[in-house]
């Protein structure tokens, strides 16, 4: 079992800034592939950016892309998302997840095994 704490979400103006964190225990292992996600009321759960096992591959939504980056600390077991340009569109309950495939870089939820518990995100205009 892998245990998922988001943290950093809150409320900021458009055009601010938030950096989002995730810190992983248990069975963690750093040959994970990690993604970030979020839901809106209303809304299915969308993909927002995931990175491999080392960093070097990233993927985004065209949505966020430009705007936001992910990043990880492998020796501190902890995964991130900066969240710059931030819109009234981008608020959401953001999680973050572990796919146990080092390799390949999923985007849909299905790809992904464990989940935090989420973080909201307000953006007000």
């Amino acid at each position: 079992q892998v245990q998922l704490v988001e943290s950093g979400g809150g409320l900021v103006q458009a055009g601010g800034s938030l950096r989002l964190s995730c810190v992983a225990s248990g069975r963690t292992s750093s040959s994970y592939a990690l993604g970030w996600f979020r839901q809106a009321p209303g809304k299915e759960r969308e993909f927002v950016a995931a990175i491999n096992w080392s960093g070097s591959i990233t993927r985004y939504a065209d949505s966020v892309k430009g705007r936001f980056t992910i990043s990880r600390d492998n020796a501190k077991n902890t995964l991130y998302l900066q969240m710059n340009s931030l819109k009234p569109e981008d608020t959401a309950v953001y999680y973050c997840a572990v796919s146990l495939q080092a390799i390949y870089i999923g985007i849909r939820p299905s790809d992904y095994t464990y989940w935090g518990q989420g973080t909201q995100v307000t953006v007000s205009s």
